[in-house]
């Protein structure tokens, strides 16, 4: 059982950054990939990024290559997602996920889900 608890979010304006993070509870976090959805209103939920569990492999929806940056440190059981050039559009409630295997995670149906941070970018 993995529980997940994201922090971060907020309010920035057009341009700015915001750094999320994900703490995760278990000791075999490092055996897990990891990755970030996020939901806009009246939208579906998409794929952002995902990470395995080394960190050496990583993949971005295209809407934000170049712009987000995730990460892991598994000393500290924490992913992020680093998050420059803030676009109105990046507005949504941002959820962490875990699954033994990436793969369920590019198709999102993984096992873990965190509750949400909410960032919103203002024009």
């Amino acid at each position: 059982q993995v529980q997940l608890v994201e922090s971060g979010g907020g309010l920035v304006q057009a341009g700015g950054s915001l750094r999320l993070s994900c703490a995760a509870s278990g000791r075999t976090f490092s055996s897990y990939a990891m990755g970030w959805f996020r939901q806009a209103p009246g939208k579906e939920r998409e794929f952002v990024a995902r990470i395995n569990w080394s960190g050496g492999n990583t993949n971005y929806a295209d809407s934000v290559k170049g712009r987000f940056t995730i990460s892991r440190d598994n000393a500290k059981n924490t992913v992020y997602l680093q998050m420059n050039s803030l676009k109105p559009d990046d507005t949504a409630v941002y959820y962490c996920a875990a699954d033994p295997y990436s793969e369920r995670l590019r198709l999102g149906v993984p096992d873990y889900w965190g509750q949400g941070t909410q960032v919103t970018v203002s024009s």
